[in-house]
């Protein structure tokens, strides 16, 4: 059985989750942007990745991906642990994170905290630049900024070096679709969801409503390696290389794999592998992962499928 994309619905996925209410700035708009080097945006935050980025992470530490991951990371290499002293209100700092030095790894540092204060919105084609709340993010711990040479949000961006970091997170956005196809074709192009199978649904939807310490349980530890450890080190310059050929490596591990499955009990357990993979990775783009659950559930439903 080939593991060939769906021809369905594609859902948007946004780099920032969770803001209660969100301010979009312009290329144009001048604020506060110079860094004080406080420190306080390196405690008490939350830092998913994804895996080009913990490659990058671990090359800028002097370490391999699996030591980087196992040493700094939670729920298998997509989140980076803030687990180093408690600092700015006596939240934990990013376990990079050095007293009175600052980031150990700040050539290697990710999207999300070139981008900080502000978050970056992909719907379809269309991004949007945007910082939480109405007020200033930096003005609570860094009040000092304001006083700091202001400069355009282009200017910012551009000196924070964020292209390659984009194209990676785009680049993934599409491999984490791709994963998810496979989910949809073991389940609707091999006769299961033909079958009168509903607990395959069932599953997509439990993997999208559990934490991601459970999630990561539910993957096997060879398929969370292939997951967050592609051995691409020589592709690291160029992201949009190191995606594809991790998603080529991911396809012929599935094909392999899953390709002569034909009972229900397999073929189901397959679909729900590949949608776990797909939601796990989706949580380090920081994407909604229930509401892609529930997206990709309502859409194989108007392809056949119960649950």
């Amino acid at each position: 059985m080939a593991l060939a994309p769906l021809t369905g619905e594609r859902v948007p996925a946004a780099t920032v989750q969770g803001m209660s209410a969100i301010t979009v700035v312009s290329a144009h708009d001048r604020l506060p942007l110079t860094c004080s080097r406080s420190g306080t945006c390196c405690h008490g935050k939350m830092v998913w990745l994804n895996p080009w980025e913990l490659a990058c992470l671990a090359q800028a530490k002097g370490l391999s991906a699996r030591e980087f991951r196992d040493r700094f990371c939670e729920f298998g290499g997509i989140r980076l642990r803030f687990d180093g002293p408690p600092g700015w209100k006596g939240l934990s700092a990013c376990s990079q994170f050095i007293p009175g030095q600052g980031c150990s790894v700040h050539p290697g540092r990710p999207l999300a905290c070139r981008l900080y204060p502000l978050g970056r919105k992909l719907l379809g084609k269309d991004v949007e630049y945007i910082h939480d709340g109405e007020t200033f993010p930096c003005l609570a711990g860094c009040a000092e900024v304001v006083d700091l040479p202001h400069m355009t949000v282009a200017e910012y961006l551009a000196g924070q070096a964020i292209d390659p970091g984009q194209t990676a997170q785009d680049a993934y956005l599409d491999l984490m679709q791709q994963l998810a196809d496979g989910a949809f074709v073991l389940l609707l192009e091999s006769g299961l969801a033909a079958s009168g199978d509903k607990q395959t649904l069932r599953g997509w939807r439990d993997l999208g409503r559990a934490h991601p310490k459970e999630r990561a349980t539910r993957i096997p530890a060879a398929w969370m390696d292939r997951l967050t450890l592609p051995d691409l080190a020589h592709l690291r310059d160029d992201p949009a290389a190191f995606a594809k050929a991790h998603h080529d490596h991911l396809q012929a591990a599935a094909q392999s794999e899953f390709a002569r499955r034909d009972s229900k009990d397999g073929l189901r357990q397959a679909s729900c592998l590949m949608m776990a993979l797909a939601l796990h990775l989706a949580r380090g783009l920081g994407s909604d992962v229930e509401h892609l659950a529930d997206r990709w559930i309502s859409t194989a439903k108007k392809h056949g499928a119960r649950e």
